[in-house]
């Protein structure tokens, strides 16, 4: 959870009947003249209390099943606990390696919604942020581990892929475009290691804007008065259908029934933008849609000669399934290929005026070669794409740590499976040096990449900074063909 500053008794019925009965059974054979009487009286007795044990008896539902209980009867099996152990590492001193290094190891938790059968899960992005290894718990008690798949800090949303076979529930959706100051809401979650902790409330507010620190700030929340606390982090808000209405991300400190969450209609924008660049990173189809208002996926535009094209597919066309996936987002569209490998051919299934027609995609891999040797060098060795930080962030860095670095490289883009992904770079990161170089410059970048040792493919310590903390780690640099060394 992110904390925000202060400013921004059937048996006795029974046994009376049956002492009833015996005192009229023996005034009737003690007194024979009112026997007929008492035998009326008899009867009537018997029929009222017959009808009043059988009301009693008969099952109803119970007033105790509410709307709520039913809500989070619903929701619940899509909700993971996500935990973990993350080691935190500073250094002001130089990258020579004079100095002590300080590591302090931190313990995480949180929470997650499954949104795909396949296991993918949304969570907040800094719940999973630097942790080693994602544990979860479902809600069957069961535990597994997941893999980060995609993130964005700005918009602190992160996916994860839950690791082991079999289908996996999903959160029923709603959506955010319609809610109602005052309407009841419910927020499920991880709250202090308490899993699975249900709390409810109504929403307070909608479209508050909340500032974290200088460079993040959240945007268009709901503001709910459900209780959160830590641990609740990226767990869902539901309404009272027991549908996914927003992603819980914040409470105000020092304030009662204050929290906030993520519109799920921004979610799930965010997120298809996420596995859309990750899906175009690995590999090309050639392909872009958009989802339709009844709950559709519509071709928009194809890239020339692309094997989507080849294919046979058109701008207008309806995908009707990836597979055996049945497609009715865009979401689900770019979720239906993240499992695909370059090179695979995919089935795909389209509707084009009235006829549904089936044709065959490739995913071609993703070109990586700008023409640019370095880029080039470093995509292959490291596994980045960067461009220099600029003088702002060296004068900002020099002024916070007391340092002298000349400059850095901001990483753009992270190659899946290299090995800056294994070591956990990401979009956004400076990196500053190598070993005991500094990549102040593409220059600098240029002639440690071209340094006999790192050709060798060593397992080089490297530098780099993150929100303003500088953090090092070990990774093992891919070994340079004698093709590509000038």
């Amino acid at each position: 959870m992110c904390v925000l500053p202060p400013n921004g008794g059937e048996s006795f019925r029974r046994y009376v009947w049956g002492w009833s009965l015996a005192v009229i059974v023996m005034t009737a054979f003690g007194v024979g003249t009112s026997m007929s009487v008492q035998a009326d009286d008899l009867q009537a007795v018997t029929a009222t209390s017959y009808r009043d044990a059988e009301r009693e008896s008969t099952p109803r539902r119970s007033h105790r099943e509410t709307p709520t209980v039913t809500a989070i009867r619903r929701a619940s099996p899509s909700v993971v606990n996500l935990h973990g152990q993350k080691t935190i590492r500073q250094t002001a001193a130089s990258m020579a390696g004079a100095g002590n290094d300080v590591a302090r190891q931190v313990n995480g938790m949180g929470t997650g919604v499954v949104i795909d059968p396949r296991g993918y899960v949304v969570t907040n992005y800094h719940v999973v942020e630097d942790v080693y290894e994602i544990n979860v718990t479902l809600h069957d008690g069961s535990t597994t581990t997941a893999d980060l798949v995609a993130s964005d800090p700005s918009s602190d949303l992160a996916v994860v892929k839950l690791r082991g076979a079999g289908q996996f529930p999903t959160i029923p959706r709603g959506h955010s475009d319609d809610l109602m100051i005052g309407e009841s809401v419910i927020a499920i979650g991880n709250a202090f290691g308490y899993v699975h902790t249900s709390t409810v409330g109504i929403i307070s507010a909608l479209h508050r804007d909340i500032p974290v620190n200088e460079t993040q700030s959240y945007r268009d929340l709901i503001q709910t008065s459900a209780g959160i606390n830590p641990g609740n982090s990226g767990g869902p808000l539901l309404n009272i259908d027991g549908e996914i209405i927003g992603v819980n991300v914040a409470v105000r400190v020092g304030a009662q029934q204050i929290a906030f969450a993520i519109p799920i209609d921004q979610v799930l924008e965010t997120v298809t933008e996420l596995i859309v660049r990750h899906n175009e990173r690995r590999f090309v189809i050639g392909l872009k849609g958009k989802s339709t208002r009844d709950g559709g996926f519509e071709i928009v535009d194809l890239s020339d000669g692309g094997s989507a094209q080849r294919g046979g597919l058109k701008p207008g066309d309806r995908v009707l399934k990836v597979g055996d996936d049945k497609i009715g987002s865009q979401l689900q569209y770019a979720l239906s290929v993240l499992d695909a490998t370059p090179g695979q051919k995919l089935r795909v299934e389209f509707q084009r005026d009235d006829e549904v027609y089936e044709t065959f995609v490739a995913t071609l891999p993703s070109r990586t070669d700008s023409g640019d040797p370095v880029a080039s060098l470093a995509w292959q060795v490291i596994g980045v794409a960067v461009r220099p930080a600029g003088d702002s962030f060296t004068r900002r860095m020099n002024s916070q740590m007391q340092t002298s670095y000349r400059g850095g490289l901001v990483i753009t883009d992270v190659r899946p499976g290299s090995a800056a992904d294994q070591q956990s770079l990401r979009e956004g990161d400076v990196l500053l040096g190598i070993h005991s170089w500094q990549t102040s410059t593409i220059a600098d970048l240029a002639e440690i990449l071209q340094h006999p040792e790192i050709r060798q493919g060593p397992n080089a310590k490297f530098y780099i900074v993150r929100r303003d903390q500088t953090l090092y780690g070990h990774m093992q640099l891919a070994a340079q063909s004698s093709a590509s060394r000038r």
